[in-house]
């Protein structure tokens, strides 16, 4: 399966540009959040630093964002989009689980250009801490996006449990990746086939509706 180069990679997640060249006001925060996360903790950092690091007032980063939760669920849309633009649909001689596979690492790329806020975010984030920085309902509206770009039904009685499923083969990833430093991600690869493996055993376990077992 083909992968991107390093600077394909960042092309993709980076912010989109303005028609007047300028990224847009939303892209400047996120952007400044990230930044401070990695250079100074993301405890430490208020409203008035990431403002400031913008170069917008703290009533224009309000009207924009009610809180720091938000810039990371709009960082999260970020990723969303740069994963899905460009990804193979429709009808493919690619099976679903391959699909699954370069979504996850497409993916990846995206978040490569961010990985040194992402792990910042992590060792700080509470509880759960990969989770919540991929915010609950947030992670499950994109692993959903990805099932059905993937071919993967979503809908029905199993699609949430479908797509909670793909969270955590994500996340499983997610962890290997954030120590992975090879050039060619070869860990994070194993790992997300691995961990794919596992969920595919377990949807074939599970009892399809409508069909009835055999007398």
């Amino acid at each position: 399966m083909a992968r991107k180069t390093k600077q394909q990679s960042k092309a993709a997640a980076r912010p989109a540009v303005s028609a007047d060249g300028r990224a847009g006001g939303d892209d400047k925060v996120i952007d400044a959040a990230l930044k401070l996360a990695e250079t100074q903790g993301w405890r430490r950092t208020s409203f008035a630093d990431i403002a400031d690091e913008a170069g917008g007032g703290i009533a224009e980063l309000c009207k924009r964002f009610r809180s720091k939760g938000a810039i990371l669920d709009a960082f999260v849309r970020r990723i969303d989009l740069a994963t899905l633009q460009g990804a193979e649909t429709g009808k493919s001689e690619t099976s679903p689980r391959d699909r699954l596979f370069d979504l996850f690492m497409r993916r990846f790329d995206a978040l490569q250009p961010y990985k040194g806020a992402v792990a910042a975010l992590v060792r700080e984030l509470p509880l759960h801490p990969l989770a919540a920085l991929c915010s609950g309902a947030r992670l499950l509206r994109s692993m959903a996006w990805i099932a059905s770009v993937a071919g993967v039904a979503g809908g029905g009685p199993f699609g949430l449990l479908r797509a909670k499923a793909l969270a955590a083969v994500y996340l499983y990833a997610m962890r290997v990746w954030l120590r992975d430093e090879s050039d060619d991600h070869a860990k994070t690869m194993a790992a997300l086939d691995q961990a794919l493996s596992r969920a595919e055993m377990f949807a074939n376990s599970i009892p399809r509706p409508g069909k009835r077992a055999a007398a």
